[in-house]
């Protein structure tokens, strides 16, 4: 099984010619009920037509990935349903691709795989891992790929690189999306992710503030999305083949201006940052949807 390749997976042939959106939510830390919360959220997603629901995965302090979306599997529909992103040096990656073969089976081949290399430095301290240089979590997002892929093919599988070894596995049953579920790689540098996103990925991934790539403007997205393009050029596959997404990480929406404002000032009492300022869009729906309209001249898909 392979990444990449000259035809488009069939998630991204079907949405290239539409604007489509998915949902990506957490429970408030100090939430009674912060399973309920998130398991509804998932439920509405797909009640509401959206097209994904997507789970933070941060699993020292939020509701656990991989758990919920099994659940919401069995109790949602249509939806797809993954993360925006997994963090690859959180699992050893055939435990990835065992989580991700089960979940596109129980969802009846629903899965997306997201994957990234982590940002967190608290939350790799908290699970008591180290927080590698950025190049070697490069460099292990790269191995991984390569053992996900292998291990979800026909045959026994073994790899020895400088972070991961595996010795003679295979995931069965493998995943039931036909060719795979689609992959998203995370991140917007244009050196090394983004030409990674060009070799394997089906959906690139960023959004404005620090962690997802700092992307704030239309035109920042266009010349992200230059690069991207050149790095597919480079590597002999098409530009289409990738579906453009990007990522708002908070929402706020009401319907007046003075009402999203009130929503504002609960969650931010003493006002936004610089950075909170590109990544936290507050609004009408008539202002939400100017955004997200900018968004998609600049050419965002998803």
């Amino acid at each position: 099984m392979e990444w990449g390749g000259d035809s488009a997976h069939p998630w991204v042939a079907e949405r290239r010619d539409q604007v489509t959106f998915g949902l990506q939510t957490f429970a408030r830390p100090d939430d009674p009920q912060p399973a309920e919360r998130v398991l509804a959220a998932g439920r509405l997603a797909d009640t509401l037509g959206l097209d994904a629901f997507y789970i933070g995965d941060h699993p020292a302090h939020a509701t656990e990935v991989w758990l919920h979306l099994a659940v919401l599997a069995a109790t949602t529909e249509r939806v797809r349903l993954g993360s925006v992103v997994n963090c690859v040096l959180y699992r050893h990656p055939v435990m990835t691709a065992r989580l991700a073969a089960d979940l596109d089976h129980l969802s009846g081949g629903r899965t997306l795989l997201g994957l990234g290399i982590g940002w967190d430095v608290p939350e790799f301290g908290e699970l008591g891992m180290p927080y590698p240089p950025t190049p070697e979590r490069q460099a292990a997002l790269e191995e991984a790929l390569d053992i996900i892929a292998g291990v979800w093919g026909d045959e026994p599988f073994s790899y020895s690189g400088r972070h991961y070894q595996v010795t003679n596995a295979r995931i069965t049953p493998a995943p039931s999306e036909a060719p795979r579920p689609p992959l998203m790689i995370a991140g917007a540098g244009e050196r090394v992710t983004l030409r990674q996103v060009a070799r394997y990925a089906d959906a690139c991934n960023f959004g404005p503030s620090p962690q997802i790539g700092g992307v704030r403007t239309a035109d920042d997205v266009r010349r992200k999305y230059a690069v991207l393009e050149r790095h597919c050029r480079e590597a002999g596959r098409p530009y289409s083949n990738i579906l453009r997404t990007h990522f708002t990480p908070w929402l706020m929406i009401a319907e007046t201006e003075a009402k999203a404002q009130a929503k504002l000032a609960r969650y931010y009492p003493n006002g936004l940052t610089e950075d909170q300022r590109y990544s936290r869009i507050v609004g009408t729906p008539e202002q939400v949807a100017a955004y997200y309209q900018s968004m998609a001249e600049a050419g965002v898909q998803h």
